[in-house]
């Protein structure tokens, strides 16, 4: 990677340095070198921290609670599982931004694949849950027998595909070398054509990992407000706002660094040059990429804990462990907080394609 931890090939390591000198001149990019040497590490443990406890906690109650029956459930707990991957990555990241790669080429090559699948899979899957609230709640009566957990499985197995697709450059091109006395991780494609690759991939990043699910999101939640304006059933002011959420969430998180991608991609294009810019470009991709490495932690809160019976359960299991540690003031007692009860919720919330499901 040359990059922050970049999705964009050109940047598969922590910093750009310029390694195909065959395509630009020579280019101090000390600064940009130091920042990312400094703001990096701190980002990549800070998403580590709250990434990791949301994602497995959601996999957990899913796994505990046995509630892979259904399509949202299925999608949630693939989401999480994907989220999972990425956050595990980024100590390895980390450590590479503030000194170097010390774990071998194959490890590159292995990290890099568990960070992008986990990367365009977050993706894949926050379209599929879009598609299907849409289902449950615009077909309701019609979906009925589209949404089982089989159809789940196999539309899941296709968008891992499609993430594995996506990361195929970057896992072909991958590698370990020496620059400027310094072991990189990074993405180095072939000489003579490495613009066409870098264009590819940028425009390949732009279209799957921004404006289809955009574009997903806007239509379906859009013809969910619409249904939900005219049921009065629905605690629809509820769940209005939340869709709202997940949208604007989305648009923040992922346009920053979609707008820079885009004038990567002009720079490549020859459109503008100049050793200022790309130090200001390469700086811009290091920021507005970690910006969308946080979302991976408000997937648990956007798509789990927004939904009230579960955030209630939740604390009352949290409850009910706090007070066996102190009646016992023993580690290991925490195992009578009504489980029963919690399935029972969960089920409730989750039974019925007119119920808004586990996130809403």
């Amino acid at each position: 990677m040359g990059f922050t931890v970049n999705t964009s090939e050109e940047q598969n390591t922590t910093y750009e340095y310029d390694y195909d000198e065959d395509l630009f001149p020579p280019c101090d990019m000390g600064s940009a070198k130091v920042f990312g040497g400094s703001f990096l590490p701190v980002l990549y443990s800070l998403v580590f921290v709250f990434g990791l406890p949301g994602n497995i906690l959601v996999l957990w109650i899913l796994l505990k609670l046995k509630r892979l029956k259904n399509m949202t459930n299925i999608y949630l707990f693939n989401l999480a599982l994907c989220d999972l991957l990425f956050v595990v990555t980024l100590p390895f990241w980390a450590y590479f931004a503030a000194n170097e790669w010390i774990w071998g080429d194959a490890f590159c090559k292995i990290i890099t694949v568990v960070y992008l699948l986990g990367y365009f899979g977050g993706i894949m899957f926050i379209i599929l849950i879009s598609i299907d609230r849409y289902l449950a709640i615009v077909h309701a009566v019609f979906s009925v027998r589209g949404r089982t957990a089989r159809n789940a499985i196999i539309s899941s197995a296709v968008m891992w595909c499609v993430a594995l697709f996506s990361s195929l450059p970057t896992m072909i091109f991958n590698k370990t070398a020496s620059i400027d006395g310094r072991k990189v991780c990074h993405t180095f494609f072939p000489a003579g054509n490495a613009s066409s690759w870098k264009l590819f991939t940028l425009f390949k990043d732009n279209v799957l990992g921004f404006f289809v699910p955009l574009a997903v999101m806007i239509f379906c939640y859009a013809r969910i407000i619409q249904t939900l304006l005219k049921n009065k059933s629905y605690k629809k002011h509820r769940a209005i706002r939340v869709i709202f959420t997940v949208v604007i969430v989305f648009f923040v998180f992922w346009t920053p660094h979609n707008v820079v991608a885009f004038l990567e991609s002009l720079k490549e294009l020859n459109v503008f040059s100049g050793c200022q810019l790309r130090l200001h470009l390469n700086i811009a991709q290091q920021v507005t990429e970690s910006i969308t490495f946080v979302h991976c932690c408000l997937n648990p809160v956007i798509y789990v804990f927004f939904g009230e019976r579960f955030r209630s359960q939740l604390l009352r299991i949290v409850r009910s462990c706090l007070l066996s540690l102190l009646r016992y003031k023993a580690h290991g007692q925490c195992i009578n907080f009504a489980p029963r009860d919690f399935a029972t919720s969960v089920r409730s919330q989750t039974s019925g394609d007119h119920e808004s499901s586990t996130f809403m």
